[in-house]
């Protein structure tokens, strides 16, 4: 019994029923009110560890409701995307994992935002998509809505822009970028560690395999 196990079985009542669903619809409504109301709403939503210290502590929590979705008819295409697939976890995890998953993506960005000056919400949502790209490879989606796509490639493809981001970026984005992910590597870390260990392995056997029959 791992960790996660044992604080589920301890704390499992204080799990928080349709928690993607709510921050879903609090990104909407937030973007609804920047796209036609106020442009500038979005300022008092982010993390700031300027505006905290000065007694803000509301945006520890209203940070997760800037958009990432604006952008047009694929901005909203990304928000549906995330409500498919937040919800798809959230039935395999139940209300606790989600929550203790959020919550660990929420820690980071705090530690990232005392460390760098700021923080979004933008990697606590790759970290989802690295979430159930692990669980569920194989699974068909539509890239765009129109593109059948497998969501291995897909993960593949946001770990390389991760990579890039992580190798080009600032010391604030590089410490943004790992903290972030900090549900995903203490749900399955340890699994994606051991995956590495035996691919290396696999490709070594492989390999002495060859250079043995030439």
């Amino acid at each position: 019994m791992n960790w996660i196990d044992k604080l589920e079985r301890r704390y499992g009542n204080l799990g928080i029923p349709n928690l993607i669903n709510g921050l879903l619809i609090g990104q909407l409504a937030a973007g609804i009110i920047m796209l036609f109301f106020n442009r500038d709403f979005g300022s008092l939503l982010m993390l700031s560890r300027t505006y905290v210290l000065h007694g803000q502590i509301w945006r520890l929590i209203t940070f997760l409701f800037q958009p990432i979705w604006l952008g047009g008819v694929f901005g909203v295409l990304n928000l549906l995307f995330y409500y498919w697939l937040g919800n798809a976890l959230a039935r395999v995890w139940g209300d606790f994992r989600t929550t203790l998953f959020l919550a660990l993506g929420m820690l980071g960005a705090w530690v990232s935002c005392f460390l760098t000056g700021y923080a979004g919400p933008s990697a606590i949502f790759q970290s989802m998509l690295f979430a159930y790209t692990w669980l569920w490879p194989d699974q068909m989606v539509l890239l765009f809505g129109i593109i059948p796509f497998k969501m291995k490639y897909l993960g593949w493809i946001e770990l390389a822009f991760w990579a890039f981001s992580f190798l080009t970026g600032s010391f604030a984005i590089k410490v943004s970028l790992v903290l972030g992910l900090a549900g995903f590597l203490a749900f399955y870390g340890r699994e994606v560690f051991d995956w590495c260990v035996d691919a290396v392995k696999d490709w070594k056997r492989r390999r002495d395999w060859e250079n043995r029959n030439r």
